[in-house]
């Protein structure tokens, strides 16, 4: 409505500043659902190399200015406008070639899925079985450096579960290795609940700390999920229906910046299931010193859908964006080890209980997005915006009239 006409200032300036103005709106209202923005189609496209400088919607902006440019040449008829997406290409292309991290001496990861049915997942009686299901798949895999188990892989409360974690603990010391575990905290003083992800075996260099309850190594869920980890005005919404009343819906949020978990002396950035589509989130947590990225889930809900593909490749994307390898670990699947670039080392089938094996070197350092986020983007948007506003007279002479 406010940039008309065939002047090409709407197509490559206007269009793409609103799009992402758009895009940003759906991260953040009502918490925020950025899901599938167009950038993460390029994880394995030409245009990949603008995630380590701009994020992911740096590489929006380009596709959305090569989808401009090829408008331009059909209606204007005038090829020349192809040079944009040719440089855009050679531009991610380039970047790729760039080195923005350190790498470490490879570590031997085992990432456990239980394949743990949804129906299963909070029935008390499931409890044993579940967690000697993953006990018995790790046992098989002691010679590993890392144990990752998913998201509330211990379905109980922790405290409930103190001196089965003890034990756990010291079974990880004796075979040198380090355990992440999701579980699920309650805090008797204030009386709330928190997804969490714990520490555990091997934790500090020298393997002298060990696990207690409530013991610093650990992390809590900050970015909930509504309705599935919260109910926003619960006392309006509970009594209304039963939809509202869905298991494990009364979460509290972790800080927003937390230490990275510690396994063997390695440090992790954590993210759990759905955190890893806020970019902005995950990077906050991400130190120049920083390992790995760890991300666990529970995408059993998801059911045959695509959703857990999706979900695995915005995963990928943070790879990419920060320059950290990326393990990835689910109950039902897609369970994935990436390189810092988000190409996929190794997986293993979904639907199906098994341990994912591989090496994978740590990484340091800093790409340009780990430093300074998405303030790039934002100006980016905000100077074509501007420019296509001050274009517009030329676009459209009757603006000067009016």
């Amino acid at each position: 409505r406010f940039f008309a006409g065939r002047h090409w200032s709407r197509w490559l300036l206007a269009f793409p500043a609103l799009w992402l103005m758009a895009d940003w709106l759906r991260g953040w209202v009502m918490t925020g659902y950025p899901w599938l923005w167009f950038g993460y189609t390029q994880i394995d496209g030409p245009l990949k190399g603008f995630a380590p400088l701009l994020g992911v919607q740096g590489i929006t902006l380009a596709l959305l200015l090569t989808a401009s440019a090829l408008w331009l040449v059909w209606q204007h008829r005038k090829p020349a406008w192809l040079l944009l997406p040719v440089a855009l290409v050679g531009a991610a292309q380039g970047l790729m070639q760039l080195n923005w991290v350190t790498r470490g001496e490879p570590v031997k990861v085992a990432l456990v899925q239980g394949n743990i049915e949804q129906s299963l997942k909070w029935d008390p009686e499931a409890l044993v079985p579940t967690v000697r299901k993953y006990q018995d798949l790790s046992r098989e895999n002691q010679d590993a450096d890392i144990i990752v188990w998913p998201e509330s892989a211990i379905p109980a409360i922790e405290k409930e579960m103190g001196t089965y974690l003890e034990s756990l603990d010291k079974a990880m010391k004796v075979n040198d290795t380090g355990l992440l575990a999701g579980i699920i905290h309650y805090d008797l003083k204030q009386q709330r609940f928190f997804n969490t992800v714990l520490g555990m075996g091997v934790q500090d260099a020298e393997g002298k700390e060990s696990y207690y309850y409530e013991h610093k190594n650990r992390y809590y869920k900050y970015h909930l999920l509504p309705i599935g980890e919260f109910v926003p005005f619960e006392d309006l919404l509970r009594p209304i229906a039963p939809f509202f009343n869905l298991p494990m819906s009364s979460f509290s949020r972790g800080d927003k910046v937390q230490p990275n978990l510690i396994a063997k002396g390695l440090k992790f950035a954590a993210a759990i299931c759905y955190e890893i589509i806020f970019p902005d989130e995950v990077r906050r947590n991400v130190q120049p010193d920083t390992d790995f990225l760890l991300t666990v889930s529970n995408d059993a809900w998801f059911g045959t859908s695509i959703g857990p593909w999706q979900h695995m490749e915005i995963a990928r994307m943070r790879a990419l964006e920060l320059a950290r390898p990326l393990l990835r670990d689910t109950n039902t699947g897609i369970t994935i080890v990436t390189e810092i670039d988000g190409s996929i080392i190794a997986q293993i089938p979904q639907f199906e209980a098994g341990v994912l094996r591989a090496e994978v070197r740590p990484a340091h350092g800093q790409t340009p997005y780990l430093r300074f986020g998405s303030w790039p983007m934002y100006g980016l948007a905000a100077a074509l915006l501007g420019l296509a506003l001050w274009l517009r007279p030329r676009a459209h002479p009757w603006a000067r009239k009016g």
